[in-house]
């Protein structure tokens, strides 16, 4: 597998390592993302709407489930994600959902934030996105 080991943004960013994906994962990750949508939307909606006694489980496993795929999937393509914005911005999102499930935090605010976060995160311009923070 070919990798190119450094990119460079238009404004002289450095950029984390690309490495070659084969398209009928990239094809399947699209596939993958609609159902995290949904899981991730009905766990959000259950935990905002406060819903009795909790979310459906098969909708948390699925949304965690595919959410695991999408990562890995992402990581075929850049090696370097956890140094990435988009790498930091999910392990920030997992800290704020933990913290929400072990009452760290309250639940309703900090879902909400950690959906907002990975909003902006995973929306963001490639050259913002897949920047190395260090």
């Amino acid at each position: 597998m070919l990798e190119r080991s450094r990119k460079e943004c238009k404004n002289g960013a450095r950029m984390g390592r690309i490495g070659d994906r084969p398209y009928w994962i990239f094809s399947l990750s699209v596939v993958i993302r609609a159902l995290h949508q949904v899981g991730a939307a009905i766990f959000l909606a259950g935990i905002v709407l406060d819903l009795h006694p909790q979310p459906p489980a098969r909708y948390v496993v699925m949304g965690f489930v595919t959410g695991v795929l999408l990562l890995a999937s992402e990581w075929l393509r850049h090696r370097q994600i956890h140094r990435e914005v988009s790498g930091v911005v999910t392990l920030v999102k997992l800290l704020f959902l933990g913290a929400a499930y072990h009452g760290l935090l309250p639940a309703q605010g900090a879902v909400l934030l950690a959906f907002i976060i990975a909003s902006l995160g995973s929306h963001a311009p490639k050259e913002y996105r897949h920047r190395l923070l260090f």
